[in-house]
């Protein structure tokens, strides 16, 4: 799997500067979704593409006495699946899938896609939303994304493959890490989630 990635605008004035692709923070949003909650849950067998939630309006026990009411852009649906909860982006429906999977599990699995911003902060059910301390970089947001495409074995991203000298012979070749995230199985329901109209 091949990403690209773009340098910014305007004149470049050092050598080494701020790269927006692999150091900045930013918050994902549902973009997590997929990868914090859906193929974590699936892998599990806590839920399944068809397996019913009830969206509605919730409060979820945060250890503050009016708990955590997370909204939906476009109000409730009742009865939902999992496959049309993702269709439209439901956020209630993912927090009660967080609250199933238990958050731990969801960074468990984050970390093993090769997300290293995640604090002992983000360990709570907003985090089914995106609701980040700090944020996941653009590149580990992507190879997160690669493990689902390349049927759950996540890969380190790399910017090079290997170096040849003038002569066209290899001096250096990069030593990517892989790991099985998820089963191939997993990534496969995944992929399908997210490829639905």
């Amino acid at each position: 799997m091949y990403f690209g990635c773009v340098g910014g605008l305007g004149e470049k004035t050092t050598a080494r500067g701020f790269n927006r692709a692999t150091q900045a923070k930013r918050q994902t949003g549902s973009a997590i979704k997929p990868i914090a909650i859906l193929a974590p849950g699936i892998d599990k067998k806590i839920f399944t593409a068809s397996t019913v939630f009830i969206d509605e309006d919730t409060a979820f026990n945060d250890g503050t006495d009016d708990g955590y009411h997370p909204k939906n852009y476009d109000g409730y649906m009742g009865d939902i699946t999992v496959r049309d909860a993702i269709e439209s982006s439901q956020n209630v429906p993912f927090v009660k899938m967080m609250e199933k999977l238990t958050p731990k599990t969801s960074m468990d699995y984050l970390e093993k896609m090769g997300i290293t911003t995640l604090a002992e902060s983000d360990e709570n059910l907003s985090l089914a939303l995106g609701g980040l301390d700090s944020g996941m970089t653009v590149l580990e947001t992507a190879g997160a994304y690669g493990c689902i495409a390349n049927d759950g074995v996540y890969i380190e991203p790399t910017f090079y493959t290997k170096i040849e000298n003038s002569k066209g012979k290899v001096v250096f070749k990069t030593k990517q890490k892989s790991k099985k995230v998820i089963s191939k199985e997993t990534a496969s329901i995944v992929k399908n989630l997210l490829k639905e109209p």
